[in-house]
């Protein structure tokens, strides 16, 4: 496919034909760009594709699955057979689960995922020059981040799905504008469950609901600090064929992630144990971590129940 036929410059083509016309009324905006790469198939168009030599890129340390040493919902959602019609079966247990790849498989799998990234870099260029020319760049907050990454992988795992290894919930940040130091690098835990309130802080406007994150702008402009963050994620039967009600709350040195539904876990010593090989959830040498790391869940008691309506497909 010719790049220009790609959904990722459309994307960019679109924000960019909608910035032109506000940057005409004066009016102050808010743009959400999304972009659906990087993702699956990993089909980016050429030459983004080359871009990358796969004998060069560098492969998860730890590549095969272990899941014996894991809580029960590992090989659930890997190996039970999702429920709903037959068609959304059909995609759940093919198309969104991959078989553990050789490691040929993987670096060609991880060059075409940079590859898809370097192009939705260059779409972000783009727009930034479109914001430069209507002489709206120093007066816009620019956020670009992610919603989840991919273990790409990483304990013998591919996509995304119901373990919260840090290649799926790590995910970078980057953020320009007005307030914003250059340079400054913030190495606090912060969640997307964090923008909106971002977003009202820097637009002065009251939420019309309440939040269920925090500003980042102390953060963004070199004040304050954050403990920790918090994931959360309900699963239907349908997506791995097992109800889940997970929550994770990770520091920088822990993480602890549990079931509601059945209090199984796992908590990870990232300090010690940064590829998370161990799982120490229940091992009475770190009682006092998990205690503080469950604290931290209850600190949300609104939250922190099974949510009882689901919304959307699952």
């Amino acid at each position: 496919m010719p790049p220009e036929w790609h959904y990722t410059p459309w994307t960019a083509d679109r924000a960019i034909e909608w910035l032109n016309n506000r940057a005409e009324s004066g009016k102050p905006f808010c743009a959400w760009v999304s972009f659906v790469d990087p993702h699956h198939p990993f089909d980016c168009p050429e030459p983004w594709s080359r871009l990358h030599n796969p004998a060069e890129v560098d492969l998860p340390r730890h590549r095969t699955r272990d899941l014996d040493n894991r809580p029960w919902w590992h090989r659930a959602a890997l190996e039970n057979t999702p429920q709903g019609n037959p068609e959304e079966v059909a995609v759940r247990s093919s198309y969104s689960r991959i078989a553990p790849q050789t490691d040929d498989q993987l670096r060609e799998i991880i060059a075409n995922t940079y590859g898809q990234i370097a192009f939705i870099d260059a779409q972000v260029g783009r727009i930034m020059a479109t914001l430069e020319k209507a002489g709206l760049d120093e007066n816009t907050i620019v956020i670009y981040t992610s919603d989840h990454g991919d273990w790409l992988g990483d304990h013998g795992l591919i996509l995304k799905g119901p373990m919260p290894y840090e290649g799926l919930l790590r995910v970078p940040m980057i953020v320009k504008g007005p307030g914003v130091p250059a340079q400054n690098v913030v190495d606090d835990p912060v969640s997307t469950l964090d923008l909106a309130s971002t977003f009202y802080d820097y637009a002065r406007v009251a939420p019309g609901l309440a939040q269920h994150g925090q500003s980042l702008r102390p953060l963004l402009e070199g004040q304050g600090a954050r403990d920790y963050a918090m994931m959360e994620w309900e699963l239907l039967p349908n997506r791995v064929g097992v109800a889940l009600s997970m929550r994770t709350v990770r520091t920088k040195d822990a993480k602890l992630t549990m079931d509601l539904l059945s209090g199984a876990g796992e908590m990870y010593d990232l300090m010690n144990d940064p590829d998370e090989m161990t799982n120490i959830f229940d091992d009475p040498a770190h009682t006092a971590l998990q205690a503080r790391l469950y604290g931290y869940l209850m600190d949300r008691p609104d939250d922190i129940g099974p949510i009882n309506v689901p919304v959307g497909p699952g």
